[in-house]
């Protein structure tokens, strides 16, 4: 029974990181891969964000500013799709 958790564990730890598979000695086609995949899981705007500290009254209105962006931009969009 011990063993069937030793196994799950494993299986679990496999699950996280990215992993990419060099095929035919074709390191930089492997490398472009994991570019890409690091950005689409927004790694890279993690540690982006980790460099430094910022505190949560921060945080709270940088997420705010990009909303307000996000609305402003979308109801543009729509003022020029319908013709406003």
């Amino acid at each position: 029974m011990g063993n069937h958790n030793y196994n799950k564990r494993k299986q679990e730890s496999n699950k996280d990181g990215l992993t990419v598979e060099v095929r035919d000695g074709n390191v930089e086609k492997a490398i472009r891969v994991l570019k890409k995949k690091v950005i689409q899981n927004g790694i890279i705007q993690e540690v982006r964000e980790r460099q430094f500290y910022e505190s949560k009254g921060t945080k709270k209105r940088k997420a705010k500013a990009a909303a307000t962006r996000r609305y402003k931009r979308n109801m543009q969009k729509r003022k020029e799709e319908l013709g406003y």
